[in-house]
């Protein structure tokens, strides 16, 4: 993740495609005055960089802005309503199991548009559903359902993010964690690692986020902090521990029809690749991993991509010519950003 994430140890399983890792120096040469589309600029402007651990958790609640939008078609309306006025009655926290299935299928991604997704990640401030891309990654409890039923209004495709490999003290559902799994602290000092070993004890209070995310109209789940293994967790967990955890989670996920994606753990990419949809990636560009992101992208699987720092348009070169949707945040992760061109 971010500047001060611990690294983990050396990947124990070599990634196919770090050959090819300079592949992106092919397309250095042309256009790179031009290779930078600045767009999308929120009203809340722009905040200066702080340092940090990684994105920010968005765990937490605001004021309802919902703006609905009508849906296409009376059939849609007719499904629509129903789910989003009876979701708006629960209480939006993963602690309640929603059963509440909204219209749609799993997120589909065809191989062939890849490269052509334009992306938003924001889990903090007022939702800005006019942003222009075509794919939201968002927080399932702060997002409200008529979020939710005004981006899918608007053809948006969207992919809730859950900590599957931590929580927070301030976690809506944390009193669900015996101590017994409870590990050290993780990326911030409110969060501790979760033994993931203990996959029976996990697994409902995991299913119970994901049903959250399907209740609200969430068509895909960003596994986050999945690489308890890498960093000092307080528990003696393997690499083949998080490997089966990640994958179990895969199938919940597909179980429950959501699509899975994988966000970060860059160090299990050649092996989990085949098991997950889409990558969620966090400088790879200053981090020089950018080429371990290749088995997601070579099959066409699509690779979201952030920066936080550095020249736009330097990275920008380097992520399109992998075959990366890539974009600039602020490491709060609010409405602004800068989207690169797509390749």
């Amino acid at each position: 993740m971010g500047a001060a994430y611990p690294q983990g140890r050396r990947d124990a399983v070599r990634d196919p495609g770090a050959a090819n890792a300079d592949r992106a120096a092919n397309v250095r040469g042309a256009g790179r005055a031009a290779i930078l589309r600045r767009a999308d600029r929120a009203p809340t402007g722009r905040s200066a960089d702080r340092d940090a651990t990684g994105p920010r958790r968005g765990v937490g609640t605001r004021p309802d802005a919902a703006r609905t939008g009508a849906p296409r078609s009376g059939r849609g309306l007719r499904r629509a309503l129903p789910a989003a006025v009876a979701v708006a009655l629960l209480t939006p926290v993963y602690g309640c199991r929603v059963e509440i299935a909204p219209p749609g299928a799993p997120t589909p991604w065809p191989a062939a548009s890849a490269r052509h997704w334009q992306w938003q990640w924001q889990l903090s401030g007022p939702l800005d559903p006019t942003v222009d891309a075509d794919v939201f990654l968002l927080d399932p409890v702060r997002t409200t359902a008529a979020e939710t039923a005004d981006l899918r209004a608007r053809d948006r495709r969207l992919v809730c993010q859950v900590s599957v490999g931590s929580y927070a003290r301030t976690d809506p559902d944390a009193s669900r964690f015996p101590e017994a799994v409870r590990g050290r602290p993780a990326r911030s000092p409110d969060t501790r690692w979760l033994d993931v070993r203990q996959w029976d004890t996990l697994m409902p209070v995991l299913a119970d986020r994901f049903r959250l995310c399907r209740g609200k109209g969430f068509g895909g789940v960003a596994i986050a902090d999945a690489d308890g293994y890498a960093n000092r967790s307080g528990f003696p967990l393997g690499f083949d521990d998080q490997l089966l955890f990640n994958r179990r989670l895969a199938a919940l996920a597909r179980s429950l029809d959501l699509s899975p994606g994988l966000v970060n753990d860059v160090g299990q990419v050649a092996a989990l690749a085949p098991d997950f949809d889409f990558a969620v990636n966090e400088e790879c560009v200053r981090l020089r991993q950018c080429g371990k992101l290749l088995p997601f992208a070579d099959v066409g699987k699509p690779v979201f991509h952030v920066e936080y720092a550095g020249s736009e348009a330097d990275f920008c070169v380097t992520s399109v010519g992998y075959g990366f949707s890539s974009i600039r945040k602020d490491r709060d992760l609010d409405a602004w950003r800068l989207s690169c061109p797509l390749g």
